[in-house]
């Protein structure tokens, strides 16, 4: 599984069986093997365990067919991970204890080693199961670059046969504004997870906490990174505030204040703090700070502009690699000598699924 930071790294996998399974005493290996690929076990306490991570702090938890439908999911990326950890032990590209380390060390970064562990905690792993689950990580992206991105062409001219047949894709009938906020709210949110875990507990010190924020900016701080530090906006914190293109008719139904601030903005400015609430009742919801990254006028975009052939290049490979990555798991599985235990104890007990 390919994990690119703290949080998704942990939030890959997610207390008896809903199903009634736990009675089945027929499988190879014993009640607490769900699975065997070419002889590995892959045991109900690692996929307990990432089911656990995977649901902590939901407010829903699944119930029924939903909770082992998580589970079938869980244990189906575990065996193709084993799959493709045997692949790498015969292509020698397992993870070494020196790359574990790096980038464990760069994970860490952000945090205090107080801050890591307590999120760790919230997680229900230790350390150790994060270390083994970074080694995972970095082996099968080690085999997919080798097996497959490395190998993945796009030419100039996949490029210009993709616009010709999607040039009406980038003529823009109306100008795109880009861009970046930070929010901070006058009302506590546990689904914040910033990466300083800073929430402000109430007006006073969401005006503090804005201000401050202001402050740095004013002295040449990076606007993305301060986004990922403190800002509360939970859809954006975490790739530094970017909030994509927005269309000009989309930002003049957007409220006014934020509207009037976007519209003087120059492409590489901030607006100053913008406050948000309701104009009845006074209640302030929050304030923000808007970046404008870029603006793109109307009108059609050619073959010959970078961008245009950049996103087009990076299009085609993901789908490219998206399709090669299929196709490679299903040939790896076919040469694989896979049990799916849990899987044959379902269908065995389909009649008494609640």
């Amino acid at each position: 599984m390919k994990l690119n930071s703290l949080q998704s790294c942990t939030l890959l996998f997610g207390a008896m069986l809903l199903l009634g399974l736990a009675g089945c005493q027929s499988r190879q290996g014993g009640d607490d093997v769900m699975a065997s690929v070419d002889g590995r076990k892959i045991y109900r306490n690692d996929v307990e365990k990432y089911y656990q991570n995977q649901t902590a702090g939901s407010d829903q938890q699944p119930i029924a067919e939903q909770a082992t439908s998580l589970r079938l999911g869980i244990l189906k990326e575990l065996i193709d991970d084993e799959i493709l950890m045997h692949r790498a032990e015969k292509l020698g590209l397992l993870a070494t204890d020196e790359e574990v380390n790096h980038k464990l060390s760069e994970i860490k970064s952000p945090y205090s080693q107080e801050q890591f562990d307590q999120k760790l905690k919230e997680k229900k792993i230790t350390v150790d199961d994060f270390k083994r689950d970074l080694r995972r990580s970095l082996t099968v992206e080690k085999v997919i670059n080798k097996e497959i991105t490395s190998k993945i062409n796009i030419s100039d001219q996949d490029i210009a046969d993709y616009y010709h047949a999607h040039k009406s894709e980038f003529n823009l009938i109306e100008p795109q504004y880009h861009l970046a906020q930070i929010w901070v709210t006058t009302q506590p949110n546990p689904q914040v997870h910033n990466l300083q875990n800073s929430k402000a507990q109430n007006e006073a010190e969401a005006r503090k906490k804005i201000q401050m924020l202001t402050n740095r900016l004013d002295s040449g701080d990076d606007f993305a990174t301060l986004a990922m530090n403190y800002s509360e906006d939970t859809e954006t914190s975490g790739n530094g505030g970017d909030l994509g293109f927005t269309p000009e008719s989309a930002l003049h139904n957007t409220d006014p204040l934020t509207r009037d601030a976007v519209l003087k903005l120059k492409p590489g400015q901030y607006s100053p703090v913008i406050t948000v609430g309701s104009s009845s009742s006074k209640q302030v919801f929050g304030f923000r700070i808007v970046k404008l990254i870029a603006r793109e006028p109307a009108g059609q975009r050619e073959l010959s502009d970078p961008r245009v052939q950049q996103g087009i290049r990076q299009q085609l490979r993901e789908r490219r690699e998206q399709l090669l990555k299929s196709a490679y798991y299903e040939d790896l599985r076919e040469h694989a000598k896979v049990q799916n235990y849990f899987a044959q104890d379902i269908l065995r007990n389909i009649g008494t699924a609640k």
